[in-house]
């Protein structure tokens, strides 16, 4: 193949790579901007929402989940029951991946057959006490408690108001 042949078929290749790289890439694309619960607030947040538990008595644990479902941070008072940190987990789970607090989550359970089938997921739990974590209409998070004679979700909004400053 001649040296002409060659910077033509080069040149060919090199428009189609050109081509093909702004077709696949439309001029809209970007990256996602959003905020993200950090380490600190998760632990004011729960820290806030055991202390409200504990000044009643109620020994609890509380678990916060960040914008992925995992765990940020897991704190138990003592003498809260063997159950209570993996109740709280899955209520937080449930409330960040269903955008609802646990106990919307339950009482859909009762209208809704497809919530029934969700409610089989692992990690998922239709009990009250669990609430999202959003900045605006984005869920950032969730935070579950779980301890209290049916005032986690109490104890949890204690903790929110306490880091309300920073979901904004």
């Amino acid at each position: 193949m001649s040296r002409v042949c060659m910077s033509r078929a080069f040149t060919f290749a090199a428009i189609l790579a050109a081509t093909a790289l702004t077709v696949a890439t439309p001029a809209s694309a970007q990256l996602l901007q959003r905020k993200d619960l950090s380490y600190k607030v998760a632990v004011e947040l729960a820290q806030e929402a055991l202390a409200e538990c504990h000044r009643h008595n109620w020994p609890s644990s509380v678990v916060v989940v960040d914008r992925g479902g995992d765990t940020l941070v897991m704190l138990r008072d003592d003498n809260a029951g063997p159950h209570t940190m993996e109740n709280a987990r899955r209520k937080a789970y449930t409330a960040r991946t269903f955008k609802m607090t646990s106990e919307e989550f339950s009482q859909r359970m009762e209208k809704e057959p497809v919530r029934r089938q969700q409610a089989t997921l692992p990690g998922i739990i239709g009990i009250p006490g669990g609430v999202p974590i959003k900045v605006g209409d984005d869920v950032i998070g969730g935070v579950g408690l779980s301890g209290s004679p049916g005032k986690d979700e109490d104890c949890v909004k204690a903790g929110l108001d306490k880091v309300k400053q920073y979901l904004q």
